[in-house]
């Protein structure tokens, strides 16, 4: 038994798989199943160490971006895009897999299409309230089709609507749970005050990132902050940091923090009283599973099609506000931190209209479904 999978060059699109692999792996212990070949098809490994820690074994394919304004290097990617796919194409003939799992994104277009070509079964997963363009086109011959939000159902042409379902998003393992007490002794954190944890993305987020250093005096006067501020970004934000809180009695308060593991994220969850974050599916779907009150500050429509959908969907359960970036200064998230942490029954409402959103089972159904599209293929 063969499975493929493939997706865009973010952790949106590749940690989703990580969880199924995770879910894969114990049905196939339970069924007592001949351990699957698992695959990547990328044009990044993004996480080697997740990749070979699931058994997965990577594979360059290239593929180009499709901006959605004019530029001329969309000419350019056309070509990088169409090169992906022949080479997809020698690389699924070659592997040949009883199925091909796309996440979606621009990464996942070459492979999809060649899978297309092969006559390969094909399941896509959508985390977003809106469906990205890549997901869209492999909707169109898709044996299925996955969905975390029920509004995404509708972004579907009619004829395909009979093989969605919605499975919710796959979560890693280890985010499924929390520990409070590993952060509060690792990063020396002052007890009797509120903690809040500061989340940008994978990659990290500018603005938030500059936001919060403009914020950081008040900040720090209410509460712990853990911040995570990207690879590219921490430098410069830590040294940032360091001027602006020299003359503060609570600088100790504030923790600039590059990229949290997943070991580090449960204990910065786990110990939070508030999360800060950008509304990514992912992220949304493991705050909702730790039961977090959160304000989420979503990319702008202009930059990325779906943050704000997702943002204003998760919102209207009560778990979380959404501070659109155009408004976003430090005097209003000040505020808005301030009124949650300030008021017990709000968070604690907060936190409680998050449970339910995030079903921890998602992996599982993805990935029982995947083994019986694999096996009957390969029968």
């Amino acid at each position: 038994m063969t499975i493929a999978f493939t997706g865009g060059g973010t952790g949106g699109h590749f940690y989703p798989i990580i969880a199924i692999s995770e879910a894969l792996d114990d049905l196939v212990r339970e069924k007592h199943l001949i351990e699957p070949k698992l695959y990547y098809l990328a044009p990044n490994s993004f996480d080697e160490k997740a990749l070979f820690e699931n058994g997965i074994a990577y594979i360059y394919i290239p593929a180009g971006k499709m901006r959605r304004y004019f530029s001329l290097l969309n000419i350019s990617d056309s070509f990088v895009t169409f090169f992906g796919t022949i080479s997809a194409l020698v690389t699924l003939y070659r592997l040949y897999p009883d199925v091909v799992v796309s996440k979606g994104g621009y990464g996942s277009v070459p492979t999809v299409l060649a899978a297309r070509i092969l006559r390969i079964p094909i399941i896509i997963h959508e985390s977003d309230a809106k469906p990205g363009r890549a997901n869209l086109l492999a909707a169109k011959f898709a044996t299925k089709i996955a969905i975390s939000f029920e509004s995404a159902a509708a972004f579907f042409p009619e004829k395909v609507r009979g093989k969605i379902a919605r499975t919710g998003i796959p979560i890693r393992k280890a985010l499924m749970r929390i520990e409070p007490e590993g952060a509060r002794q690792y990063l020396g954190l002052e007890r009797d005050i509120p903690t809040i944890l500061i989340l940008g993305g994978s990659q990290g987020a500018v603005k938030i990132n500059e936001v919060v250093l403009s914020a950081l005096p008040d900040l720090v006067l209410t509460a712990n902050v853990i911040h995570q501020t990207g690879q590219a970004n921490f430098k410069n934000v830590e040294s940032v940091s360091q001027v602006i809180l020299t003359n503060s009695k609570n600088a100790d308060r504030y923790h600039a923090i590059n990229y949290l593991t997943e070991i580090s994220l449960q204990r910065a969850a786990g110990i939070a009283n508030l999360i800060i974050s950008r509304a990514g599916a992912n992220s949304i779907a493991e705050i909702g599973l730790w039961k977090k009150p959160a304000i989420l500050i979503p990319i702008p429509e202009s930059v990325s099609h779906d943050q704000r959908t997702n943002a204003y969907g998760y919102a209207r359960t009560g778990a979380a506000i959404v501070l659109e970036e155009g408004n976003l200064t430090p005097h209003v998230l000040v505020s808005e931190v301030r009124r949650i942490l300030g008021d017990a029954a709000l968070a604690k409402r907060m936190g409680t209209a998050a449970a339910g959103f995030t079903d921890p089972d998602a992996a599982r159904i993805l990935a029982n479904e995947i083994l019986q599209i694999s096996l009957s293929h390969e029968s």
